[in-house]
Formats: C-alpha cells, structure tokens, sequence
C-alpha cells in the first residue's frame, strides 16, 4: 500500500512538473480570446432560473464565527428592464409556509398580468422600449470590460489545475492614474486581482479581488462604509449542462466600518445551483414558479 502511495506521489509530481515545463501560451492571442469572451455574469443569468443560498457569518475579534444566517431564494429573470425576481423558500434551515408562497405569487401573478397588458395594448412601443434596454445594458456591460483593460496591467503568471479545468493564471495590478468611464472601473483601482483562466476555453474559472487599502463605499442615503485593506472577494465559475459558465459560488471576507463609529467583521458567501433555461415567453405570458412547501 505505502508503496502504491509512493508512486502515485510520483506520477502526480512528473504530471505537474510536465505541465509547468510546458511554455505558456502567447499573452496577446490568448488575452484577446479571453475579452472576446468577457461577459457580464448577471447578463448571463438572465436566461436561466436558480437556487440561490446565501450565507453570513458575523465574526470576532479573532476570526470566528459568532452567528450564521441562511436564506435560500428562488432566482427568475424580472420583466424587461427589471432586476431578477427573487422567491424566498428557506431562512435558517426551516421552509416558508406554503401559504405565503402562495401569497407571494398571486401578487407576482397580478403584476405579470399587468405587464401581459401594457405589452398587449402597445406591442410595437413595449419591444421598442426592450430593445433599447438591451442595447444599453450590453453597451454599459462592454464599457465595465473595457475598463478592466485599462485600468489593470495584466502578467501571465502560470499554469493551474482548478476544479479538473487546466487554468492560466493572471495577475492584475492597476495602473498608475488610470482613467475609469463606468461606476464600476472607479472602485476597480482599489483591488489587486488574480485570475485563473480556462486554457481551452478562455473563460474565467475564479477570481480572487483584495482591497490594497481601505476603500470607502456609499450605501446609498447618505450612508457610507469604510472597507478595510485585505478585505477580500472570490467569484468561483462553473461550466452549466456542459454549453454555457456561470456563477457557481462568491465568497467575502473582511471588516469594515459603518458609518462613524461601528466596526464590522463579516464573512459571507453566495451559493448557486440547479440553473435551469428560462423558457417562459416573456413578451406574451408568464407561468408563476411552482409552489416548493
């Protein structure tokens, strides 16, 4: 047995080692498959429905868990130009009553039948308005990728195996008085990143974002939060029924000040799971989820 250990050690260290001797592929080619793949995750998710668990963990002073919370929601695709519909079925191991799903989704029912009307009364006016929202989140979703180009200097570093998937490993450090355009690219600055990248197939596998110092971030309000330096991010991406990635698991780590006076440390993470093709025709009927005691 020891000695089927031994060399199984072996097999393993001369695949790796293989692997690294290997050259890296070339930065610009390979850089420039990855942008033509880039794409916003939530665009992504709109075709699909999923499960979302969400976890939080209030921390002490020493790292430790004090206190969990978990809700676990049903995610559907909103009504064009809407956020997604999220459906709570679960909060701390314990099942929403059927009754208030029920409740739920009559009223979500009353603003699908709503919306089934105005599309009905002004067709060629509502896909107008649709098409127009979708130009402009794909043109805003192009100008987020955009700036991760320009404010990040990007250095292929090495091979990995991640999750089966053989991955290309970036780092990205923002450059000196970089020039964001979006919402977004204005808090990018502030984030050392690395990346691991599918070598076959271009997509990004996971992403791990630090805070170089502390940031401050608006909550809107009037409300703001200092987020501390080595706060963390990490966004972890799965291949779905074998056609398409998306978001499998996010996780943050870090404190953060509240407002004047209040620190917090937390930790918390996002689980997604059974993602199904939305197949509801949106522009002429909407079938409510079904009922999950």
């Amino acid at each position: 047995m020891r000695g089927n250990f031994i060399v199984a050690l072996l097999v393993m260290h001369t695949a790796t080692g293989a692997a690294q001797d290997r050259p890296l592929p070339e930065f610009e080619p390979f850089i420039k498959e990855v942008r033509e793949r880039l794409q916003i995750d939530r665009t992504l998710q709109t075709g699909y429905t999923y499960v979302e668990t969400r976890r939080e963990f209030k921390l002490d002073q020493d790292g430790r868990a004090k206190a969990v919370s978990e809700k676990v929601f049903e995610s559907y695709p909103g009504f064009p130009g809407e956020p997604r519909w999220e459906r709570l079925i679960a909060e701390d191991g314990v099942r929403v009553p059927v009754e208030k799903l029920e409740a739920v989704d009559r009223r979500r029912q009353k603003q699908a039948l709503s919306y089934a009307r105005k599309l009905q009364d002004h067709p060629e006016k509502e896909q107008a308005r649709q098409r127009r929202l979708q130009e402009e989140a794909q043109e805003q979703a192009n100008e987020v990728i955009a700036d991760i180009f320009r404010i990040y200097e990007i250095q292929m570093l090495r091979r990995e195996t991640v999750d089966a998937h053989q991955t290309i490993v970036f780092s990205l450090t923002p450059r000196r008085d970089p020039k964001p355009r979006t919402r977004e690219g204005r808090d990018m600055p502030h984030f050392g990143l690395t990346a691991w990248v599918s070598e076959s197939e271009f997509e990004l596998v996971r992403v791990e974002m630090v805070a170089m110092h502390t940031v401050k971030m608006g909550l809107g309000v009037g409300l703001f939060a200092r987020l501390h330096k080595g706060a963390s991010l990490t966004f972890v991406r799965r291949k779905i029924n074998n056609e398409v990635w998306l978001p499998a698991m996010s996780v943050y780590a870090g404190s953060a000040r509240l407002g004047l006076v209040k620190t917090v440390r937390q930790r918390g993470e996002s689980e997604f799971s059974d993602y199904r093709k939305f197949t509801v025709d949106t522009q002429s009927s909407f079938v409510p989820p079904p009922i999950k005691p």
